[in-house]
This record gives structure tokens, sequence and C-alpha cells, in this order.
């Protein structure tokens, strides 16, 4: 399974959303069943950011977005939003 967040970043949040992400990306990969995380950023908008992420299951990703470490990292970065961020599911076909 991929999971897909699509995150608007303040501009003056940018840079370090960046490295905050570049800092943590080792552990939310030693989550169990995440088996790739990368961050993108957008040609068009320097300000849009996606996570991109595999997982052995939808249930791995359920127990990570329920951990005490997802819920740390997502209220520090929360307030840094321009938006609501977005998420997706998806599969390869």
């Amino acid at each position: 399974m991929i999971r897909i967040v699509k995150l608007y970043i303040k501009k003056e949040y940018c840079e370090v959303f960046k490295s905050f992400f570049e800092n943590n990306k080792h552990k939310i990969l030693s989550q169990e069943g995440c088996q790739h995380v990368e961050l993108l950023n957008s040609i068009d908008n320097s300000q849009i950011f996606f996570t991109y992420s595999h997982w052995e299951h939808p249930d791995y990703l359920e127990k990570y977005r329920q951990s005490e470490f997802f819920n740390n990292v997502w209220s520090q970065v929360k307030p840094w939003f321009e938006q609501k961020a977005e998420a997706w599911s998806v599969e390869k076909l």
C-alpha cells in the first residue's frame, strides 16, 4: 500500500519543514511495516510538499498513525500548515 500526503506549508516554515523531515525520516522508516518514505516538493509551488510512503499492510499504517511518535510529529508540524493536509491510500495496479 502506498500513502501520499499533501502538505501546504507556510512559506516561512518550508526550510524548517524540510530539515525536520530529514531528521525524522529514519524514525518513520523504522516503524513496523514501513518499507519506504520520501519527501517530494512541487515544481510549480515550493510550498506544496508530498510525503510518499510504502506500507506492508494498511494495519501497519494505522498502527503508526496511532503511535505516540506520530502524534508528536504531527503536533509539531501542524502549526506550519497553510491549509489542511490531504491524504490518499493507493495501490499500484
